[in-house]
């Protein structure tokens, strides 16, 4: 829709014209004057030397009547034979800002809405000065899904933006539904300093981790953003919004415990700080009451610590025996510092009922220490420290607690 507002020409635009006072002057006049001189005077059009002035050409992008704009694509308006006065974008009480750019044409400078009808308002002047106003209206596409993200240090805990974590925690983005992976890919940019190469690992379609090749070195900090609003996720599926956080690594701890040995040994930055007697898994294993094979090793390879408490409550009815008949029955106990390191139920714990510590593996799969190192050791840990199991023969599941590192990098996300 266009506006014009009328323009007004003073005298001052208008040739003088030089008529004589005759009844019949509109054509022309012939006067004899005193001296006999004969005056002959032309009529002139008023408006023949008034500057006439081009249409003003006004291009807007999205065009008038576009549907299904992606909110991220930036509107622009040009104009052609003509000044650009103004423009105003609205969708009802909203308003969208933007600028004039350096070869003359406006830019909107933030996204637009999902679902929403625009219209652009346009005021433009010829070359004489006449103003004019144009409306152009079009609506953005509304997805029939979208997908949230949240991120986590693990299943059971969300990631704290700004804090400092262990050596082994990964990057974990978790969508509030399934996603296309290749696009969520594309949408996650991961900043690290130092700068570490990494890759991605899909636990299901909706949760996916990053890794590097080794654990973190100390201090390291990491920044992530997923950029996926407008994105296309999937068949019907776009990203709710822009999301980022951030979070660094402290010194970097990693203690082994060897099921051969029966010793715990905890390095902080490559130094050995601290040496605890333990028990690992005593072996073998039993069917739970829903068919299930239990294990009683303490799974072999790098474990990340999921979370720490002060007492935690254990029962052999948490891992499916609940028959009081069988041997490996056990009635709930509250256990003190309690550190967890898997989904399954595998703890560092104290352990003060067991007295073959540094001499026999004795647990259900945990590793007991006295309550003096169990006591340290909820101290000092922290979420995303690595304690490496050596020596067992069955192996921790990638899917059992963050079990990213119990395989080679060039496996990892294959």
């Amino acid at each position: 829709m266009i506006r014009r507002r009328k323009v007004i020409i003073g005298a001052a635009g208008v040739a003088a014209v030089a008529v004589t006072a005759t009844a019949a002057g509109c054509s022309s006049s012939t006067t004899t004057g005193a001296a006999g001189a004969t005056d002959t005077t032309a009529w002139v059009d008023p408006v023949a030397n008034i500057e006439k002035a081009l249409p003003v050409r006004v291009t807007v992008t999205p065009e008038a009547g576009a549907a299904d704009v992606s909110p991220v694509k930036p509107i622009t308006v040009s104009v052609a034979d003509g000044t650009l006065k103004s423009v105003t974008v609205t969708a009802g009480k909203a308003k969208i800002d933007g600028k004039l750019q350096d070869d003359g044409t406006w830019k909107s400078t933030e996204d637009l809405a999902y679902g929403k009808k625009y219209t652009v308002t346009v005021t433009t002047a010829d070359s004489v000065g006449g103003e004019a106003s144009e409306d152009v209206t079009f609506t953005t596409l509304k997805p029939e899904n979208t997908a949230k993200v949240t991120f986590q240090a693990n299943a059971m805990t969300s990631l704290k933006e700004g804090k400092t974590y262990g050596a082994g925690q990964p990057v974990i983005v978790a969508f509030s539904r399934a996603v296309n992976k290749k696009a969520a890919e594309k949408a996650i940019e991961i900043t690290t300093s130092p700068q570490v190469e990494g890759k991605f690992y899909w636990k299901n379609d909706s949760t996916v981790h990053w890794r590097p090749a080794k654990y973190w070195e100390a201090g390291t900090k990491i920044k992530v953003a997923v950029n996926m609003f407008g994105v296309k996720l999937g068949k019907t599926t776009y990203g709710t919004k822009n999301v980022s956080t951030n979070f660094k690594i402290g010194r970097q701890l990693i203690a082994i415990a060897d099921n051969r040995t029966h010793m715990t040994k905890v390095y902080i930055n490559g130094k050995l700080v601290r040496t605890m007697k333990s028990s690992l898994g005593k072996g073998g294993g039993t069917t739970g009451s829903n068919g299930e094979k239990i294990s009683y090793w303490t799974a072999g390879g790098p474990h990340v610590v999921l979370a720490i408490e002060r007492k935690h409550s254990m029962s052999s009815g948490s891992y499916g025996v609940s028959d009081p008949n069988d041997p490996n029955f056990y009635a709930p106990m509250v256990v003190d510092y309690c550190t967890r390191i898997s989904y399954s139920g595998e703890f560092l714990h104290a352990a003060p009922w067991n007295g073959a510590l540094g001499r026999e593996n004795r647990s259900h799969g945990c590793i007991n220490l006295s309550t003096a190192d169990a006591k340290w050791v909820y101290e000092n840990f922290m979420l995303g420290d690595i304690l490496d199991v050596k020596n067992s023969p069955r192996e921790l599941p990638i899917w059992n607690g963050l079990g990213d590192w119990t395989v080679s990098f060039d496996r990892y996300g294959n």
